[in-house]
């Protein structure tokens, strides 16, 4: 398989990925696109025993990195464009995706990259830590604390809105 067909086999997952960090599809090709060009620029430098994926991810992490430093405020999923699913879901099933989606936006970026990077990519503990030149300890607990938030999250969410009124 040639360069270019290994890299165009990971587009969609490093669509994925950047629609979760940005929050925009806009903003998802745009990265996506900035990422494709610095592989392709730095090619020569990708080593072919390792495996391509954690280093397209990585030079996504360190573009994002380089927009969040630059940007002076970032809204990552605006209220009037939370990401949209693919298919009609019910209201519940909508609702229930409208809820993550905050829940995911409310995390800090070191706990939303090291949880989407394990469940939504795939990737290992070994690979998030090269992808984001941490230790895999700091995966393993950025991880952790992103879950207890998430959940915590997600069950305030789950909180009655009406209350019992005793006659």
């Amino acid at each position: 398989m040639g360069s270019r067909d290994l890299i165009i086999a990971e587009i969609p997952r490093l669509r994925r990925y950047a629609r979760a960090l940005t929050g925009s599809m806009d903003a998802a090709d745009d990265l996506v696109q900035e990422t494709l060009e610095r592989a392709l620029e730095k090619w020569l430098f990708w080593k072919r025993e390792r495996d391509l994926r954690p280093w397209l991810f990585s030079i996504m992490h360190n573009l994002h990195i380089d927009h969040l430093r630059k940007a002076k405020h970032i809204d990552y999923f605006p209220q009037d464009e939370l990401p949209e699913v693919l298919y009609r879901p019910d209201q519940l099933d909508g609702l229930e995706i409208r809820d993550l989606d905050r829940a995911l936006a409310q995390l800090p970026i070191d706990q939303r990259q090291v949880l989407l990077l394990i469940t939504l990519e795939g990737l290992s503990y070994k690979e998030v830590a090269k992808t984001l030149r941490i230790p895999v300890g700091s995966v393993m607990s950025r991880l952790s604390r992103a879950r207890t938030r998430l959940r915590a999250l997600l069950e305030e969410d789950a909180a009655p809105l009406l209350r019992v009124v005793k006659s």
